[in-house]
């Protein structure tokens, strides 16, 4: 792998506005953002479908988070794909696929473990998907304009998601669940049309990779590495291995999954101190709220060094209200807690900088894919463990309590290694590159 050429280290504060005139940005989230309520209304009404077939709670549970877990395996073993093969052709090959996948589940009437399998063997593919379009968007905007977009597509994520959970409900109760998924098969096909008719064909040159790496929109060349699972793992191994790359990958996976522990007992807890019923949701829903208002304050109003600057402060801030369950509040203590966690979401916003500026320029493609694999996987084993410590006897406010302190031992122990700032600029290129990059 070629490290990255450091960039300038300015204090530009970018806009939205700014970011939304990259024409390939705005391609990518806007197409990204129709894929995500695709998503939520493919992943609820599958979970529905398999229910109804089935009666089953637990297979619909697994119905629900089946495409998560193998993420990760499939960034470790197809990662290096997402920078060896054109994008145009991958990103559009990829959500034709997954429009394949749903509309195979609504017309195709399968036992109930095929179609289990069928949706896991393609979330395998999705990192190296997602990987090549974070990769594409890193290379489009420079600077904070990068950052600011990844605060933009965090907003858009979470308003997404919502969107899609509602549709879901709404076209399951008008349509019926395997209707219902032609419904997202259709937004898929919208997105692939998109980006395959209006992403122009990139070559090596244009997509920062290195020379025999990737081609034109004709194929990539497997090179002498063995092919792409041998190369995958071996840029997995060396993204891991490299001390400042895993402490940033940890610092954006850990509180995360600690706190979507404690968001998957929500419902518990309501239930545990007997709120009213529809209580839960609007629990579940301050968290989100939360996020979008910490994304929006801090990516639109502070400078660059004072998100870096603000980071370990921001990971306390996840963790620190959630202590307040040991206590178990009522509803309305309980709603301002986890929005001043949510709050304290906007923390990586101050590690993207960084994070970017760490990776080698032929490996950004498979470190998106790996960040993001790893993150929905500790998303989806966090409320398991956090559920197994609930049922253990702590109950679930001892439980949510426990991921807070968690989630704060992790900001001191960010403290204990994170620059207050990105390092200045050199007052000239480096002609080679610098040894503490590995």
């Amino acid at each position: 792998m070629t490290p990255t050429a450091g960039p300038a280290q300015g204090d530009h504060r970018a806009t939205y506005r700014e970011v939304l005139a990259e024409p390939r940005f705005r391609l990518l989230f806007s197409t990204r953002t129709v894929a995500i309520t695709a998503d939520a209304l493919r992943i609820t009404t599958f979970s529905v479908l398999v229910f109804s077939s089935t009666g089953s709670a637990l297979l619909s549970a697994v119905a629900f988070g089946i495409g998560f877990i193998p993420q990760l395996f499939g960034s470790l073993l197809l990662g290096s794909l997402a920078d060896r093969l054109p994008p145009r052709a991958l990103i559009a090959g990829g959500y034709a696929l997954t429009c394949a996948t749903a509309l195979l589940l609504a017309v195709v009437r399968m036992p109930v473990v095929a179609s289990l399998g069928v949706v896991a063997l393609v979330s395998l593919a999705t990192p190296v998907f997602h990987g090549a379009s974070s990769r594409l968007v890193a290379q489009s905007l420079k600077g904070d304009a990068y950052v600011l977009g990844r605060s933009l597509s965090n907003i858009a994520s979470a308003g997404a998601q919502v969107f899609g959970l509602a549709l879901g409900g709404a076209a399951v109760a008008a349509l019926g669940p395997r209707r219902a998924l032609a419904v997202s098969a259709v937004l898929y096909f919208g997105c692939a049309l998109a980006v395959r008719l209006r992403l122009p064909r990139l070559r090596a040159g244009e997509t920062g990779g290195t020379p025999g790496s990737t081609g034109c929109d004709g194929g990539a060349d497997s090179g002498a590495d063995g092919g792409a699972v041998r190369a995958s793992l071996r840029g997995a191994g060396l993204l891991l291995r490299d001390r400042t790359v895993r402490r940033l990958m940890l610092a954006q996976w850990l509180p995360v999954a600690f706190v979507a522990g404690a968001e998957g007992l929500i419902v518990a807890y309501a239930g545990e101190r007997r709120f009213a019923p529809g209580r839960y949701a609007v629990l579940m829903g301050c968290l989100p709220v939360g996020m979008l208002v910490g994304d929006l304050l801090v990516g639109r109003f502070l400078r660059p060094r004072n998100r870096e600057r603000l980071v370990v402060p921001l990971v306390a801030l996840a963790g620190l209200p959630l202590l307040g369950f040991a206590a178990e509040p009522g509803v309305g203590v309980s709603s301002c807690l986890l929005l001043l966690s949510g709050l304290g979401y906007a923390y990586g916003l101050g590690l993207q900088r960084p994070f970017l500026d760490a990776l080698p320029e032929d490996g950004q493609g498979q470190a998106f894919g790996l960040i993001g694999s790893g993150s929905m996987t500790l998303q989806g084993v966090g409320p398991v463990c956090l559920g197994a410590v609930a049922a253990a006897g702590t109950g679930t406010g001892g439980a949510i309590a426990l991921a807070g302190g968690a989630v704060v031992l992790t900001a001191g122990w960010i403290r204990t290694w994170h620059p207050r700032t990105s390092p200045a600029p050199s007052p000239a290129p480096s002609p080679s590159p610098s040894p503490a990059a590995h």
